[in-house]
């Protein structure tokens, strides 16, 4: 373990209220997340352009809404240290907090009446009982807060579990998805805005996989939310 996260496992025993992203005090009005820091995490502003990368990356492959993302994931940057804290040191937090984050800007530019139904990226069951919560799931409890409209995990089901996505190239990503996600209740899907959303896209490999499972049911659009985006 880095000297660093040693260092942020005391701050957090003793002062739980410090910024998970450099480790300051927060002063009163702010939440997990301190004013500096907000303004300095590398915001992609995706919401505002329709035909943004990501919106062009997905569009050629399945019919999407919309696409976009909070942030610009950059190595070794505070925004991929706060996902690490979020998805490997049990602080589901982070992502309630970045979903309200997002949904007030969402609210903004009048995205509030766009969906019906926030759906995260399933984990199986093995690995969220093993982390005791899901990420993106997290993350959309958030958006729900502030876009008033439910979140929930019972349309998309994991399968099975896959291996890492990490290091694997983009035909052997879609190779270990492809398969692994089903639908249900899918009466109660059909016509349904979906806003489905991860924590971090790179390919696009897994929500690809799980936005054609959905258009496949029935649903009436799918749109795509994640925290950050790879560049």
């Amino acid at each position: 373990m880095k000297f660093t996260e040693i260092l942020e496992d005391f701050v957090f025993l003793f002062y739980p209220n410090y910024c998970r992203g450099c480790s300051e005090s927060l002063v009163k009005g702010e939440k997990i997340i301190c004013t500096r820091c907000m303004l300095d995490l590398p915001k992609s502003n995706y919401h505002l352009e329709r035909d943004n990368p990501f919106y062009l990356k997905f569009s050629g492959r399945i019919p999407v809404k919309f696409v976009m993302t909070l942030f610009k994931f950059v190595k070794q940057g505070k925004v991929q240290h706060l996902l690490h804290a979020l998805k490997y040191k049990n602080q589901p937090e982070i992502g309630v907090q970045l979903g309200r984050v997002y949904g007030a800007d969402l609210v903004n530019e009048k995205y509030k009446d766009q969906f019906d139904v926030i759906v995260p990226v399933p984990l199986h069951e093995s690995k969220k009982r093993k982390r005791g919560y899901n990420q993106s799931e997290e993350f959309g409890k958030g958006l729900s807060e502030v876009l008033e409209i439910p979140c929930t995990e019972k349309f998309l089901k994991r399968t099975r579990a896959t291996s890492t996505q990490t290091k694997k190239s983009k035909l052997n990503r879609w190779e270990n998805v492809s398969e692994v996600f089903e639908v249900e209740q899918k009466e109660e899907l059909k016509g349904k805005r979906i806003l489905l959303v991860d924590d971090v896209v790179t390919t696009g490999a897994t929500l690809e996989a799980c936005g054609q499972k959905l258009l496949e049911a029935g649903c009436g659009d799918v749109s795509i939310a994640c925290i950050a985006a790879t560049q």
